[in-house]
C-alpha cells in the first residue's frame, strides 16, 4: 500500500501527458496517438502506462468526451488519481459527466470551447477538490463569474485569476437576487 502512496506523491511533479496541437477528433484516437515530449519526458510504468496526474488535450477539435475514461485507463498507470485536465480550445458545447468522476480534479481549463449555458457548471459541483477552473472564451461569457463561484465556492482561482473574499460575497448576493431554491416535493401518501 505504501508503494502505491510513494508513486501518487511523486506524481504530483511529473509532467503532464501532452496531446495538445494534435487535430484530435475523438478521445479515443489518443491511444493510437504519440504525445509531445516537453523538457522532461514523462515517466512510463512496465505496463506502458504514463505515470502522472495531468493530461493536455488543448487545441484539438474535440466535441464530446466519449470513452473518456476507458481512454484515460488505458494510457495512464493511475487515472484515479487524474488532478489536472486541460481541455481548452476545443469544440465542446456542454460540460460531460464523465469529469465529475475524477474526484481528484483540482485544475480544469475549459476556456476557448462552445459552452453556452450556464447550469452546465452545476455538473462540476461534487468535485470537492477541484480549485482552478477556466471558462473564459465560452458563449457563457455574461454573468459567469458569480454563477460559477456561487456554484463552486471552493474555487480559489477562476479563468486564471484569484478569486476574493469580495468575490466570494458578491456571488452570494447574485446568487440570492438570481437563483429561484428548488422546490422540495413532499409525497402525500406518507400522511396518508
Amino acid at each position: 500500500m505504501t508503494d502505491h502512496w510513494d508513486h501518487v506523491k511523486n506524481l504530483v511533479q511529473e509532467p503532464p501527458l501532452d496531446f495538445s496541437f494534435k487535430n484530435i477528433n475523438f478521445i479515443q484516437d489518443l491511444v493510437s496517438e504519440e504525445p509531445r515530449t516537453g523538457l522532461r519526458p514523462v515517466k512510463y510504468s512496465t505496463k506502458g502506462k504514463a505515470l502522472t496526474q495531468a493530461i493536455r488535450l488543448n487545441n484539438n477539435v474535440l466535441n464530446d468526451l466519449a470513452d473518456f475514461t476507458q481512454t484515460m485507463s488505458q494510457l495512464l498507470e493511475y487515472p484515479q488519481n487524474l488532478a489536472w485536465i486541460d481541455l481548452s480550445f476545443n469544440d465542446l458545447q456542454n460540460i460531460d459527466p464523465v469529469l465529475t468522476t475524477f474526484f481528484n480534479l483540482s485544475v480544469l481549463y475549459l476556456h476557448g470551447n462552445c459552452i453556452q449555458n450556464l447550469p452546465e457548471v452545476d455538473k462540476l459541483s461534487n468535485l470537492s477538490k477541484l480549485r482552478s477552473l477556466t471558462l473564459h472564451g465560452n458563449p457563457i461569457e455574461e454573468e459567469k463569474r458569480q454563477y460559477v463561484l456561487s456554484t463552486l465556492p471552493r474555487l480559489t482561482t477562476f479563468d486564471f485569476g484569484g478569486v476574493t473574499k469580495q468575490d466570494r460575497i458578491t456571488a452570494t448576493v447574485w446568487r440570492r437576487m438570481n437563483v429561484k431554491p428548488k422546490k422540495v416535493r413532499i409525497k402525500m401518501d406518507k400522511f396518508l
